[in-house]
């Protein structure tokens, strides 16, 4: 199965780092204001949704699905339901954090969402890569700079940390203490992050 790549209209600044994570069969999902950020990234839409407040209706002959302005879904989460109805598993979201911290936390708050759905989701702005840890220990590569763990959904508890700087063992973050910040790998190995209960948030800094 295809990835689903969903592009939002947030600020992108290095768009070369972006075009080197994207795959020549991804299937992309362009949301609204995400279509000026076509050129750049040298893809073209399999798919264009949104209410198209901010941003010309584009005249091509790709499938667009135009919504009502006044709705409960945000024009990307409505393509990542429209990605799940097609029988997308695998997502990636680009240009959706920044700006209005509002979108950015509803932006977020998709991997949770797919995450619940037994779905395998990214997110990836100038800066990071953010995935859930849940069910599944993840590894994360010795490539990136520091890693953070956030609660962001309750009490995460029976959290282990191998292979990092700051080591963990039964460890338990709740959304009032949030001190699982800024940790590194060590020694050039990949460190390996699980939580027994609960869910967090996993921020991979460049």
């Amino acid at each position: 199965m295809r990835r689903c790549v969903i592009i939002g209209g947030a600020d992108i600044g290095d768009y070369a780092s972006l075009r080197s994570r994207l795959k020549d069969d991804d299937f992309f999902v362009f949301c609204d204001s995400g279509l000026k950020h076509m050129e750049a990234l040298g893809v073209s839409p399999d798919l264009a949704v949104g209410d198209f407040d901010s941003h010309p209706r584009p005249d091509f002959e790709v499938e667009t699905i135009v919504l009502p302005c006044e709705k409960d879904d945000t024009d990307t989460v409505y393509a990542v339901k429209e990605a799940l109805r097609l029988g997308f598993e695998d997502f990636l979201l680009i240009g959706v954090v920044g700006g209005r911290l509002d979108h950015t936390l509803g932006n977020v708050s998709i991997l949770l969402y797919l995450d619940g759905l037994g779905k395998k989701a990214a997110l990836l702005d100038d800066f990071s890569e953010m995935e859930i840890v849940s069910n599944t220990p993840v590894t994360v590569d010795a490539r990136f700079s520091y890693f953070s763990l956030l609660n962001i959904s309750g009490t995460a508890r029976g959290i282990v940390i191998r292979n990092a700087k700051y080591p963990l063992s039964g460890g338990e973050i709740t959304v009032e203490y949030q001190y699982g910040i800024s940790n590194e790998t060590k020694d050039g190995i990949p460190a390996e992050v699980s939580v027994a209960e609960g869910r967090l948030l996993l921020v991979k800094v460049f």
